[in-house]
């Protein structure tokens, strides 16, 4: 029992220490950041020269002025003419119409995509 009694004893003494801790920080050195901060502070750049520009940038120059459209001089007769002719008809590939007989054309499919489709049957009765 009495190696109990020693052991709380001892317990409670350690309970009873107070412990100090300081609400001012200990100051560390950060190696890096002062490298860091010293090369560039040291860090001198290096002079940039007054025509260092030539050959990078082009001479800007104004682009042309436009030109007013001009008129043609017989526009009635151009007119005239563009009334009188006929419109051209582009003929019915041979290749549609077949497919229209094949397929059944595009008022058939048109059809069939608006049909209900069937519902499938499972076999339950």
């Amino acid at each position: 029992m009495s190696t109990i009694l020693r052991q709380a004893a001892l317990v409670a003494r350690q309970a009873s220490r107070v412990r100090a801790f300081s609400s001012t920080t200990i100051a560390r050195k950060d190696l890096v950041q002062d490298i860091y901060l010293r090369e560039i502070k040291s860090y001198k750049p290096t002079p940039v020269a007054k025509d260092a520009h030539v050959g990078v940038v082009k001479q800007f120059s104004l682009p042309p002025s436009p030109q007013a459209p001009t008129v043609p001089a017989d526009l009635a007769s151009e007119l005239a003419a563009y009334d009188s002719a006929e419109p051209t008809v582009a003929s019915v590939s041979t290749s549609s119409a077949s497919s229209e007989e094949n397929g059944g054309g595009a008022d058939e499919f048109l059809t069939f995509l608006e049909a209900d489709v069937p519902k499938p049957d499972h076999g339950h009765h």
